[in-house]
């Protein structure tokens, strides 16, 4: 091969290479684009909260049934609603549960905790059990009232419950507990902007083998 025959065919994969990173680029799920990185931060400390912000949010009591998922027994959180320690293999028993992770500081959050809601509300919803995040429960019990958020939130204080479900670095993220106690995580994760966007992920989840 002579020298000028290289160079040609040295171009012709570099303009290859370059035409595949930008297929990919572009074939890249635009619902990513709608989540939002964690910060690498240390996980706030435990705070009092004033009993009436509780009250002015006015969160679902926390369930707390036998059995649960078992990747999740013994890790215990607080209950938003009272501020009392909950085992999250509990809250989440008597499947079908959705159990969504979100933060105070995470704005597509602000726009699917009210999605989340209007689920929650509808008949035959899975019930619905919120898990606030890198965040301080006070700072999340004002953002639920403002929003007009009730389901039941548990405050996860020291990353527990997220390295329980092993969840990934964006949020929000979302799974489903199932009647027989098995955490599926609603793939792609995506922001849920309507409850019909939410009861459809729930469905094909639950249905998934």
């Amino acid at each position: 091969m002579n020298l000028r025959a290289f160079r040609s065919e040295i171009q012709w994969t570099v303009v290859v290479v370059v035409l595949a990173v930008l297929a990919a680029i572009a074939l890249w799920p635009r619902d990513q684009e709608q989540l939002q990185p964690v910060p690498s931060a240390a996980p706030p400390p435990t705070e009092e909260v004033d009993p009436q912000l509780r009250a002015a949010a006015a969160l679902q009591a926390c369930a707390s049934g036998p059995g649960g998922p078992a990747e999740l027994s013994g890790t215990t959180v607080r209950c938003l609603a009272d501020g009392r320690p909950t085992d999250l293999a509990g809250a989440a028993s008597g499947g079908p549960v959705l159990v969504n992770l979100w933060a105070t500081w995470c704005v597509p959050c602000r726009t699917e905790l009210p999605a989340l809601q209007a689920y929650s509300a509808e008949p035959g919803a899975a019930r619905v059990l919120g898990v606030q995040v890198d965040s301080g429960p006070a700072e999340g019990l004002d953002l639920l009232r403002a929003l007009g958020v009730h389901f039941p939130n548990v405050h996860d204080g020291d990353n527990r419950a997220r390295a329980a479900l092993r969840a990934p670095a964006v949020l929000p993220v979302s799974y489903v507990v199932t009647a027989a106690g098995e955490v599926r995580r609603i793939d792609p994760p995506v922001a849920f902007e309507s409850p019909s966007e939410v009861r459809a992920a729930v469905e094909r989840t639950l249905g998934d083998q």
